[in-house]
């Protein structure tokens, strides 16, 4: 008997050693040369040139180079080589993977008997032994090396599909990785992870491969057996810096594979690349940088978008509109820099779970804070300061993140030698509260809590002030593997006000404020792997208050004067389906169908039939009771979307929408003001209705390295609101009177070739755009330009950008930026005439001449501290220089009349260079 078994053995012994012989000296033999190579790259070519896949931790071999040079030889043989001599082993299972790790014994086999019969092929797991170690530092986690089984277990697995569920997370921090791809290979089948790092993955069932790869993490992988429908939450971590170009693969074929058009995430990492004013990382300013988005002047952070006004972008921090988005007049933007994930524009194809605004999306997100540790952050630049904690408050369960950043400009505005603007004084703060909760594997909860106050004094008499309040709360709950749902309840507030004592005779208080109330529900079904169907509803409600004018102390003699509150209600469905007919050929289509009513109480003026609206014609006014509907308005908002892959690096995609917007900024300025007045659609002032038509073509080089995109546009708007010249917008008991509605049309190219990995990254955008209007009234004598088309206020036609940040090495690296577009239009006085002995002055058409081109350059160098990974803070500093040519370009130009003779005048914000140095910590 014993000797029968020990010949069972032996020839087993023999038979699998035959076997392995074979399939070695059949496989495929390497030929390459090295010099002073990376780990990665020789990794790479030899995944390449046979059908090995390396596992090992990157940050072990960041700083290894290698000089090979082999001929024939097998991949035993060439590990054998770059092995030799050193603390390094390698092993190699049945599938051809090699796992690299330290001073460990590997063996590739599990222990017989681990799993049950009907699992027996256990070919694919992997166990270690040797010294135990920090789990963050295994080469590979147990939940790779693991067999994860799904779902109800049954002796026999039933062919058919089954789905995954679950959430990505940092393993460092706990929170969700956003758009991290989870797929597999064969079939290829793969999904990304919505805001809140959930995924829906419908796959055969069986024995599979799942991959999660993420911008910015390490790839990793799991090893399933799927039997039904289950849950698998996976954990990922940070890659090393000098290992982005390898790590950096998740969503780089978006830009050819994905359906959306004019759509562009920003990661906070890119944000803090490029230079800006005083040195502070500022989303709005980045953004600007894009392709499509502009502003009027180097103050404003208020942005145009394909030929759109401010006020037709949706701004959401954390799904809660913001409606001043940002602090000192446009010097900085509202959000703190350290509180944010990343942010995504929609400037093309806006999916139909958004709307009323015709122009854009921006939809902002914070870090939800980490679920793992206590953490602190901050900095300190020559104007700003800020601090950010995060910490669990359960741990794995609940998190916090709170935030402050506040302003000390004073003592810069006291050394100007302008003894008028040195006695005035500027200040802003704003401060960010995050909690997440996660109360089971089917329900969460986040809860958003934002506040902003500003304040500048100018020449020490008027004071503005104007403050944003935000609050959300968010329930995601999943109802079963192929139905998820996030319901979003939130309030928003914005209101300014604007006073002057200095003369008591005339000194006033000036208000306004804007409320909104919002609920939605957000669901998604997934049909099938390739058929995703949203679907939801969202309700708005609006309280504003345009105006209270009152007199300040007993001395003043300002007569008090108080305009009516307005209130309405916006509602909306949507449904949006997305459909892969193909690997080439994907399909995205949806409608909206919103409406408004505008509701009382009110008192809605009159004026005579047939005569234009003007207050001289006002015949009465009509008053209604509390909540009676005034006037209603409705219709459906199309979105349709296509995209064809030519070639696997080549797509075209065709995007059509139309969107309505209900509420109005109206201004007269050419910047973001704090007394700006937003204004309701109503018995007179009609809906803005927009469609848009969008192609593109999108191209990828080298690997998903570099992105081209070439897409052109063409935008209709109804409806459209412009003044008519001398009227006042501030406290106009007939602002109906003060407006001429006009339609306008926007075309445009954009172009723009972007490459976010490597020692050299960065983006070079350019835009041609045209924004033209023209009066609905062709015939009114308020007509602008005779009834002809005339440029908008921000019409700027070329615009050329240039981002660009080069690593030296871990901690160095240098920023360059280079930004030229031409100067906005403008309407200057040609003549002079008299009316009843008096002298007037005669203005050229409307916006037919330009102040002059604008162009700046920025640097910056940034220096980061040593990369231990064990130590009390990290730190940074920047030293950036803003307009580094110091040149004096002109954001206006105004005119006044001194001694009977016009004079004109430029106005420059920066006529000169802006150093800036900033230090940012991190506990």
């Amino acid at each position: 008997m014993k000797i029968t078994l020990l010949l069972t053995v032996l020839f087993c012994s023999l038979f699998f050693s035959a076997s392995t012989f074979a399939q070695q000296t059949a496989e495929k033999k390497l030929t390459m040369r090295l010099d002073s190579a990376r780990f990665a790259d020789f990794v790479n070519q030899v995944e390449t040139q046979t059908g090995y896949y390396f596992y090992y931790d990157a940050a072990r071999f960041d700083s290894l180079t290698l000089d090979l040079d082999v001929k024939d030889l097998s991949v035993r043989e060439v590990l054998d080589q770059v092995f030799k001599g050193s603390e390094f082993e390698y092993a190699i299972d049945a599938q051809k993977r090699v796992y690299i790790t330290q001073e460990k014994r590997i063996i590739t086999q599990l222990t017989p008997g681990l799993f049950e019969p009907d699992k027996a092929d256990d070919s694919s797991a992997v166990a270690y032994y040797g010294p135990e170690s920090d789990a963050k530092d295994k080469l590979l986690s147990t939940a790779e090396s693991k067999i994860h089984e799904i779902g109800i277990k049954k002796h026999r697995i039933t062919p058919g599909n089954s789905t995954i569920t679950g959430y990505v997370r940092n393993a460092v921090t706990g929170e969700p990785v956003i758009g991290a791809a989870v797929f597999i290979e064969s079939p290829s089948i793969g999904v990304s992870t919505d805001a809140l790092g959930f995924y829906s993955l419908t796959i055969p069932r069986g024995k599979q491969q799942v991959r999660i790869k993420s911008t910015g993490m390490r790839e990793t992988r799991r090893q399933v057996v799927l039997y039904s429908d289950g849950k698998l939450d996976v954990e990922m971590r940070e890659s090393v810096i000098a290992l982005k170009e390898v790590a950096v693969k998740a969503g780089m074929d978006r830009n050819v594979v994905g359906t959306q058009m004019g759509t562009v995430k920003l990661t906070i990492k890119n944000l803090k690349q490029v230079p800006t004013v005083f040195g502070e990382t500022d989303l709005l300013r980045t953004v600007l940088t894009l392709p499509g988005i502009k502003s009027v002047g180097e103050n404003s952070t208020g942005l145009n978008v394909r030929g759109g006004s401010t006020d037709q972008n949706l701004i959401q921090f954390n799904d809660a509109v913001i409606y001043n988005p940002s602090h000192l007049f446009g010097f900085f933007s509202a959000f703190n820099p350290d509180v944010l994930k990343d942010v995504e524009i929609y400037k093309s194809t806006i999916p139909a779970k958004f709307g009323g605004r015709l122009s854009s999306v921006l939809d902002i997100n914070s870090r939800d804070g980490n679920k793992k540790k206590f953490n602190a952050s901050g900095g300190i630049g020559l104007v700003t300061g800020r601090l950010t904690l995060e910490g669990p408050l359960v741990k794995d369960k609940t998190s916090f993140l709170i935030g402050g950043r506040s302003t000390y400009s004073n003592w810069l505005i006291k050394t100007l030698d302008n003894e008028n603007f040195n006695k005035s004084s500027a200040s802003f703060y704003d401060v960010n509260l995050h909690v997440s909760h996660e109360i089971n594997e089917k329900n969460s909860l986040f809860l958003t809590g934002y506040i902003s106050d500003d304040r500048f004094r100018l020449y020490g008499d008027t004071l503005y002030t104007y403050q944003n309040q935000l609050a959300s709360l968010k329930w995601k709950h999943t109802f079963n593997a192929k139905l998820y749902s996030v319901f979003t309840a939130s309030h928003s507030k914005y209101q300014y006000a604007m006073g002057a004592a200095g003369l008591p005779l005339n000194s006033f208080d000036l208000k306004f404020d804007i409320n909104q109330s919002s609920f939605k529900a957000d669901l998604s079904y997934i049909l099938h792997p390739k058929h995703t169907v949203d679907f939801g509803f969202s309700t708005t409600y609006y309280k504003l208050h345009p105006g209270s004018f009152q007199p300040k102390g007993a001395e003043s003699l300002i007569v008090p004067d108080e305009l009516e509150p307005e209130q309405g209600t916006e509602s909306a469905l949507y449904i949006e389906d997305k459909f892969e007919v193909s690997p080439r050929l994907s399909i995205t289509a949806g409608i909206r169908y919103s409406f408004f009513q505008y509701l009382g109480p009110r008192n809605v003026n009159t004026y005579l039939p047939g005569f234009p609206i003007d207050y001289i014609y006002q015949e009465g006014v009509q008053k209604y009771e509390a909540g009676k509907k005034i006037k209603t308005y409705g219709g459906p908002e199309f979105r349709a979307s296509l995209r064809y892959s030519i070639f696997d690096n080549l797509s075209l995609k065709v995007s059509y929408n139309t969107l309505r917007q209900y509420i109005h900024l109206l201004t007269n300025t050419m910047t973001v003001s704090p007394t700006d007045i937003w204004k309701l659609s109503d018995s007179y002032i009609k809906p803005q209705i927009g469609d848009q038509i969008s192609v593109g073509l999108y191209r990828n080089l080298r690997g998903n390295k570099v992105e081209v995109s070439l897409e052109g546009y063409y935008k209709n708007i109804q409806n459209f609101l412009d003044y008519k010249g001398g009227d006042s917008l501030i406290m106009n008991h007939n602002i109906e009177a003060a407006v001429i509605t006009t339609k306008a049309k926007a075309y445009g190219i954009e172009f723009m070739i972007k490459k976010m990995t490597g020692k050299l990254n960065g983006w070079l955008g350019y835009t041609y755009a045209r924004t033209l209007l023209r009066a609905v009234d062709r015939e009114s004598p308020d007509a602008p330009n005779d009834g002809n088309f005339y440029p908008s206020n921000y019409d700027k036609p070329h615009d050329l950008t240039l981002i660009s940040n080069y690593r030296f090495s871990h901690r160095f690296s240098f920023s360059f930026n280079f930004t030229y577009s031409t100067g906005r239009p403008y309407t200057p006085p040609i003549g002079k005439y008299m009316i009843d002995g008096a002298q007037r002055v005669y203005y050229a058409d409307r916006n037919q001449f330009r102040i002059p081109d604008y162009y700046r350059t920025d640097v910056a160098i940034n220096i980061e501290g040593n990369h231990r990974v064990k130590k009390l803070a990290h730190s940074s500093w920047t030293f950036a220089v803003y307009n580094l040519l110091g040149r004096k370009n002109p954001t206006s130009v105004y005119f006044q009349t001194v001694g009977g003779k016009v004079n004109g005048y430029q106005l420059s914000i920066f006529g000169q260079p802006i150093p800036t140095v900033t230090y940012n910590f991190r506990f």
